[in-house]
């Protein structure tokens, strides 16, 4: 018989007893990998002890596939407005409380040019149309967002707490959004357990929140990786790593590509490679709106010196 019919009848039979799948037998993958399928708890604590390092070997193979995956962009996404990628640089972006939405400078610098003859819509959320003028106004907005489990508005009412020095109230609020999908808050709670800060001091779930972040495209999370993969002597899966966020445009990743390279942990084709993506990545955040902000910055800061 060969392996592929092999394959076919496995997926078709329980692993324990052999039992096809018919009306009143329902197959159920493994809980542990997507190999074989069990029609009962019963067959499957019975064969689990045969099928232990298998599922083991099988779980690490998945793990490593989904963790080395190339993102499509960052966690960040788009602009809801120019639908340019948003930079990773968070002076670049204003996160809006009135409706959750993260906004480059850019567009908020259009919004305001294109409105000087109305005062009241120049400093208006550009999205949503809310005032942004008033902070308690935006604080019962963003109240009215986390009452409502918004993970966005979640997960900045924990980084308010932070910057307050609540940071259990701040871990409460990370959980939360990060159990509803929100990227930035896994980030955040992986530097939690590192610093414990709120929380225990623990590698282990440091470690975990750190890869859920760098799945979903934070770069600043999987560059974290890379660093103690290194710490740990993993060199090879660290440079995996470091290749991976500077794709995404995060530039400490690719410095210390650069780094690596003049030891000899990356190849010269590797590393030009990567630049070449980082820099396309890069480029694909610019645009004449946001250059305009960035030399009005620039301009501010030399006038106070």
């Amino acid at each position: 018989m060969s392996s592929s019919v092999a394959e076919a009848e496995a997926d078709v039979c329980c692993a324990n007893c052999g039992a096809a799948e018919i009306d009143d037998i329902k197959l159920e993958d493994c809980d542990g990998c997507d190999l074989l399928k069990y029609c009962s708890e019963k067959c499957r604590e019975e064969h689990r002890e045969q099928h232990e390092e298998e599922c083991k070997n099988r779980r690490v193979l998945l793990h490593d596939r989904k963790l080395f995956t190339q993102p499509n962009g960052t966690h960040l996404g788009e602009c809801p407005l120019c639908f340019l990628p948003l930079p990773l640089d968070p002076e670049k972006y204003v996160f809006h409380t009135c409706c959750s939405e993260i906004i480059c400078k850019g567009c908020l610098y259009a919004n305001y040019k294109s409105n000087l003859h109305d005062e009241m819509k120049a400093w208006r959320c550009p999205f949503c149309r809310d005032s942004t003028e008033d902070d308690d106004e935006g604080n019962k907005m963003l109240t009215k967002r986390v009452e409502a489990n918004d993970p966005a508005a979640l997960s900045h009412m924990g980084g308010v707490c932070c910057n307050e020095g609540d940071y259990e109230g701040a871990f409460e609020y990370f959980k939360k959004a990060a159990e509803l999908g929100d990227i930035e808050a896994h980030s955040n709670i992986g530097v939690m357990y590192r610093k414990g800060e709120g929380v225990e001091k623990d590698e282990e779930k440091m470690v975990y929140h750190y890869e859920m972040a760098a799945i979903g495209g934070h770069a600043k999370a999987r560059h974290n990786i890379a660093c103690i993969e290194e710490e740990n002597g993993n060199i090879q899966s660290s440079v995996k790593h470091l290749i991976i966020a500077a794709n995404l445009g995060y530039e400490i990743s690719m410095k210390t590509l650069w780094k690596h390279y003049s030891v000899g942990n990356i190849t010269k084709e590797d590393l030009d490679a990567t630049l070449r993506s980082h820099q396309a990545a890069i480029d694909a955040t610019k645009s004449e709106q946001r250059a305009k902000v960035e030399e009005l910055a620039r301009r501010r800061l030399q006038s106070r010196r």
